[in-house]
């Protein structure tokens, strides 16, 4: 879009003989991010890690479309960084760049076949650089809500004397949540008087291979597999 500027008389014939008749607008630079506005319900500090450019979406009428039990759903502000995430670009709106991200990683860790990571019950080896047997993302909920959003999550196999197993969970305020599971069955977590969390009641109900864990506001959603490795 041009602008001119218009002016009587003499000083008009000055303007033009200066070539500044009228005026182009800066254009933006190329590359330029876009901010990420409320109305995909961002939240987190960054996708994959704090910091970075992308932030996990929660459910909101543009994205709600996009919401998958088994994909983290991401907005990236600019084309360079949807495509660094993997996943597949499933639509832009107000120029963000939405890609749905398969959470295929909740066997990170865990091989069969001659693979670095032996299978569930057969020498629990670790994911490189954690405590974990295996890691992935779930669906998670706070404040009595839906589990709407995406936390990390490892698990922690025979972690108890008893063979019963740890699966931790990392908030999106970056506090942990630990829950306890005697086989798939969830019967405990960790609690504190600093959050609050003390006088929390644990309960669950199960859809298929998927367990759904409610503690206090807090809701978890685990897949069999992160534990079995399956």
């Amino acid at each position: 879009m041009k602008f001119k500027l218009i002016v009587a008389g003499a000083s008009a014939l000055a303007l033009a003989a200066c070539g500044g008749g009228e005026t182009e607008p800066e254009a933006p630079a190329t590359g330029e991010m876009v901010a990420i506005p409320d109305t995909l319900a961002p939240f987190g500090e960054g996708y994959p890690d704090a910091g970075d450019p992308c932030r996990n979406l929660g459910e909101s009428a543009a994205t709600s479309n996009y919401l998958d039990d088994s994909a983290v759903l991401v907005g990236c502000p600019d084309q360079a960084s949807a495509e660094a995430v993997g996943g597949t670009i499933v639509d832009t709106a107000e120029g963000v760049r939405l890609v749905s991200i398969p959470m295929g990683d909740a066997n990170a860790g865990m091989g069969e076949n001659g693979s670095a990571q032996p299978a569930y019950g057969e020498g629990d080896a670790k994911v490189p650089g954690t405590d974990y047997n295996a890691t992935t993302m779930l669906k998670c909920g706070f404040d009595d809500g839906p589990p709407t959003q995406t936390c990390d999550a490892g698990v922690k196999r025979n972690w108890g004397e008893d063979g019963t197993h740890l699966v931790e969970v990392t908030k999106p305020d970056g506090r942990k949540r630990a829950i306890f599971f005697n086989g798939t069955t969830p019967y405990g977590a960790d609690s504190a008087q600093a959050d609050g969390s003390a006088g929390w009641e644990l309960t669950s109900t199960r859809d298929g291979d998927e367990v759904t864990v409610r503690f206090g506001p807090e809701t978890y959603v685990v897949f069999d597999a992160l534990i079995t490795g399956g």
